[in-house]
């Protein structure tokens, strides 16, 4: 089906099952345990034996010798495969990394080796056996170091957010220097982890030529053609499986060691293997956020308008690697007739940066928002005002080109109404409650909407059940239901009569989970699949396809109606289609948008920061079940907080790694640090986006969170930390007098 008009009524639009509130349909299998994750798959690979990954001690150099003798005669070692006993493997377009192969190490824990045992416990004590003899070479580890010199480099996430080295708008140089009110400040953000529940596991077999692997990824079909390509496979010969995902936040967006090593494994000993990364490697040998240097200048007229805006962000990755692009947003969100965004890349030895969690926008708007918020103070406005005073209703790099929808200023005034802004001290450290210094901050949110092709396989059979097939994957975001949703709609079904099967590379490919376009875009293909399905239900029945209706298990024409299974009585009738995209995205920016209010209250004495309510109010097309995307919102908001609060990869300049490798020296939020979330969805439907008339929300929940923590810090004791995460240590010296 393509998709190049927009959308007018069509069944989705009954919203008899479609934007209800529904418990999650895979619920009882998480909760039971009975969802077969990629670790566990001993039902479909009996008799698996278990890997266990060596990384590499140094961030740079050669390795010289591997001794694998002690391991080898290790109890229950089946065989020891390194990376000395073959070349580098290919490289596969989604990698920057070698994943194995070869004596160069480009970064700290590239997998060296793996040992394969008949327990883990044997395995990973074989490992410890080996002995690794390297040639270390200097390395650049330091981005603070390297980013004088860093060169203009543009770069695309391929999930919504992307830039050019450098763009300019008007004269900006110019109407900064003429602007009466000035902000040039500068801001950090830090490495961060995806530290995600479950790490990157695999289990993989071979039968013959042919490999399957059982896999923890978020993208089905970019991995199955990574894979074959990284082993010189025939991609018919690969199958990927990943019904169920214990997180990913973009870590498993990307082929990593644990399937390879998995593979070669498993071909090495016979029999299936089964290999999942410690945590230590979860951090240093996947992927993780970078570490961004920018620099903020806004210039304005003295009653608020918008003169000039520069945004510029360094950023480092291995050779070969993308710019964080934290620009992306700043190019799009506020008016501006003189405008400036650049992006540096510095070269960098440490573990590859990659996508995670609204990469560009996440980083990104937890400066551009300070800015906004100093700005706003420079020019005594309000900054809720402010952003209201800036808004745009098309691209401004653009002219005439507008938003298919933009409700940016109600997200910001039903959040201050909400929240109760009006109350709020307007003077920095003016309010406390015994010990505690208590602020209000707030931020705009916002993220791009992705159009992204999507197919689907649906299938009725004669007792009235629609089986849905497609290679999306369900990362804890409900994906399982929303697409039940989709098809119980289109053909007048209870739920319980929809069967979904997801993360197989065996059904049709689909958008995979990222970038928030993962919702929206499955499911107009499964609405692209169903539409094939009824017209084949309707021919096979023999009714008037023109003014049919498919309600309550029944398929109605007229004053003519039959029961829906009784199109199949003969057999299954089966459909498969995709949604495609035509030219719609060109003529109209697509985007979603967010206001996001924060409380927290500071202790006086020692600086401990502690949030105490969080409001975000949404605007982001048809919410197809309100009930999973207010989870991914909340979940996003307590990801902010730790962004805000927490969370940092500590860099070992000397030697390359990130020293808090695991989840007792990389912080992120618990339960007890998350108060009362609320979360407001505008009523609205985007009928430039799909068929579903939706956009995607779960990294807009995230866009903008950190800046309004930190506007609540300044607020709360007029400290104004630009290095994030904003710790203790930083506020400490600085706090107002307690006495």
């Amino acid at each position: 089906m393509k998709f190049d008009t927009p959308a007018t009524q069509n069944p989705i639009d009954q919203l008899k099952v479609v934007g209800h509130p529904l418990d999650r349909v895979d619920g009882r299998f998480k909760t039971t345990g009975t969802a077969p994750y990629a670790y566990e798959r001993h039902d479909v690979a009996p008799n698996a034996a278990y890997g266990f990954v060596v990384g590499a001690g140094i961030g740079k150099g050669r390795v010289r010798l591997i001794d694998t003798s002690a391991a080898k005669v290790a109890p229950g070692v089946l065989a020891v495969v390194t990376t000395l006993d073959m070349p580098p493997l290919e490289t596969s377009p989604h990698n920057v990394a070698r994943l194995f192969g070869g004596p160069d190490i480009q970064h700290y824990h590239q997998a060296v080796a793996v040992v394969v045992a008949e327990t883990f416990e044997q395995a990973r004590d074989a490992a410890a056996r080996l002995r690794v003899d390297y040639d270390r070479e200097p390395g650049r580890f330091d981005l603070a170091a390297a980013a004088g010199a860093a060169p203009l480099v543009g770069g695309d996430s391929q999930e919504g957010s992307s830039a050019s080295p450098i763009d300019r708008v008007g004269d900006f140089d110019g109407a900064f220097a003429d602007a009466p009110v000035k902000l040039d400040e500068t801001y950090t953000t830090p490495d961060e982890s995806h530290a995600m529940m479950e790490p990157h596991a695999s289990t993989a077999a071979w039968e013959g030529e042919k490999l399957t692997v059982w896999t923890s990824s978020q993208m089905i079909t970019w991995g199955k053609a990574d894979i074959a390509k990284t082993l010189g496979l025939k991609p018919e010969n690969v199958r990927m499986d990943s019904p169920y995902i214990g997180g990913g936040f973009g870590g498993k967006l990307f082929l990593r060691a644990d399937a390879v090593l998995a593979a070669l494994a498993a071909k090495a000993v016979g029999r299936p293997v089964k290999v999942a990364l410690t945590r230590p490697l979860v951090a240093n040998n996947t992927t993780h956020r970078p570490a961004t240097i920018q620099r903020v200048r806004l210039g304005a007229t003295r009653d608020g308008k918008l003169t000039a805006i520069a945004h510029e962000s360094t950023s480092g990755n291995l050779k070969g690697g993308k710019p964080e692009t934290a620009v992306s947003q700043t190019k799009l969100l506020y008016a501006g007739a003189n405008r400036l965004t650049s992006m540096r890349l510095a070269e960098l030895d440490l573990p590859e940066g990659n996508s995670m969690r609204a990469p560009g926008e996440a980083p990104g708007m937890m400066v551009l928002e300070i800015a906004m918020d100093e700005m706003a103070e420079k020019l005594g406005i309000d900054p809720v005002e402010f952003r209201i005073l800036n808004d745009t209703q098309e691209d401004p790099e653009k002219p005439g080109r507008p938003f298919s929808q933009r409700q940016l200023i109600q997200c910001l005034r039903q959040g201050a109404e909400r929240f109760g802004w009006a109350n709020r001290n307007t003077r920095p450290g003016g309010k406390r409650e015994g010990r505690w210094l208590i602020g209000h901050g707030m931020a705009a949110g916002f993220r791009n909407n992705l159009l992204v092709k999507s197919g689907a396989r649906v299938r009725l059979d004669g007792q009235g059940v629609v089986t849905v097939e497609t290679d999306m994957t369900d990362i804890g975001t409900g994906s399982y239901t929303i697409i039940a949703q989709t098809a119980a709609e289109m053909m007048g079904l209870p739920m319980d009569k929809i069967v979904v099967r997801l993360g197989d590379s065996d059904f049709p490919s689909s958008a995979g989970s990222g970038g928030q376009f993962g919702a929206n875009n499955s499911t107009a293909g499964v609405y692209a699949a169903c539409v094939k399905l009824r017209d084949a239900v309707t021919q096979k029945l023999g009714f008037n396809s023109a003014d049919v209706v498919f309600a309550d298990s029944q398929v109605r024409s007229g004053n003519r109606s039959a029961p829906l299974a009784q199109a199949a009585t003969d057999g299954p009738l089966s459909a498969e289609d995709q949604i495609e995209y035509g030219d719609l995205s060109k003529k109209y920016q697509q985007s979603t948008f967010a206001g996001h209010f924060v409380e927290v209250a500071v202790d006086a004495y020692t600086g401990e920061t502690r949030v105490r309510r969080m409001l975000a109010v949404c605007a982001a097309g048809r919410i197809l079940n309100p009930k999973s995307a207010r989870s991914q919102v909340i979940g996003a908001m307590t990801m902010g907080v730790g962004a805000a609060l927490f969370e940092a990869l500590e860099v070992d300049t000397r030697h390359g790694f990130f020293v808090n490798h695991d989840l007792a020296g990389y912080e992120v939020p618990v339960h007890a640090d998350i108060p009362h979330q609320e979360v407001v969805f505008l009523d609205e439907v985007d009928p430039i986006s799909s068929p579903m008339k939706a956009k995607g929300v779960g990294e807009l929940g995230l866009c903008g969170v950190g800046a309004a923590v930190a506007n609540a810090i300044y607020n709360a004791t007029g400290v104004r930390v630009r290095d994030y995460p904003i710790t203790l240590d930083k506020l400490i010296e600085h706090l107002p007098p307690v006495a």
